[in-house]
């Protein structure tokens, strides 16, 4: 199963430079790096991502991750958390996720 990620570009680039990354500030603060499935990330995104340009969806094998568990989290879903350092080598793809007139537009990957 694919799992996503949103990063600010300049996240998405610390991660590139060093290899992995432990989590947005977000993550760091609640101890996991958090993930959204293809249904939640929409969500996700108009939640946490509001009016927010410049930021990039990163696509991740759930099936590859040591440390993600699944737990209960917003409206009684299951969300992933990764209680681990996200490494490079986990990326299947990392695609830009722009901000349009009605949201953020996902890529067609996705879909």
């Amino acid at each position: 199963m694919v799992i996503y990620k949103i990063f600010t570009a300049p996240q998405w680039t610390d991660m590139q430079a060093r290899g992995h990354s432990d989590g947005a500030p977000v993550d760091l603060a609640d101890g996991f790096i958090h993930f959204s499935t293809a249904e939640q990330a929409g969500e996700t995104a108009t939640r946490h991502f509001a009016g927010q340009d410049d930021l990039w969806l990163i696509a991740v094998d759930a099936d590859g991750l040591e440390g993600l568990k699944w737990e209960v989290s917003r409206g009684g879903a299951r969300f992933p958390h990764l209680y681990d350092v996200l490494q490079m080598a986990d990326v299947l793809w990392a695609e830009p996720l722009p901000l349009g007139e009605d949201g953020h537009i996902f890529p067609e990957v996705m879909q």
